[in-house]
């Protein structure tokens, strides 16, 4: 958990193939996953905001079997930061509705 912004940002734009500047938010979680990291750009600036569980653990999503990253949405999210385990076990959140979906 030594990275900050510079190297946060290589992980995510080379590793992950995805743009900072999305507005998306990019966890990391360390190996003892007591400790959380946040990349996120708001619009305005790089943000990293960092946490630590004093009791229990992070979920560990590289246990879960799966495609890619997981996604999670913004409830899951809060889940995640208070260090609630069934976030990326089963999702919790409906797929967002997007315009044309519905069928006549």
């Amino acid at each position: 958990m030594r990275k900050h912004y510079d190297s946060l940002w290589g992980i995510v734009t080379s590793e992950m193939k995805h743009d900072v500047l999305s507005g998306h938010r990019f966890c990391f979680i360390n190996k003892t996953r007591k400790r959380l990291k946040i990349l996120w750009w708001d619009g305005t600036g790089l943000l990293v905001l960092c946490k630590r569980l004093d009791k229990g653990l992070f979920i560990a999503p590289w246990l879960h079997k799966g495609e890619g990253p997981l996604v999670i949405s913004e409830n899951e999210m809060a889940l995640l930061l208070e260090g609630n385990e069934i976030v990326g076990r089963v999702k919790l959140s409906p797929e967002p509705w997007q315009r044309g979906d519905a069928h006549v």
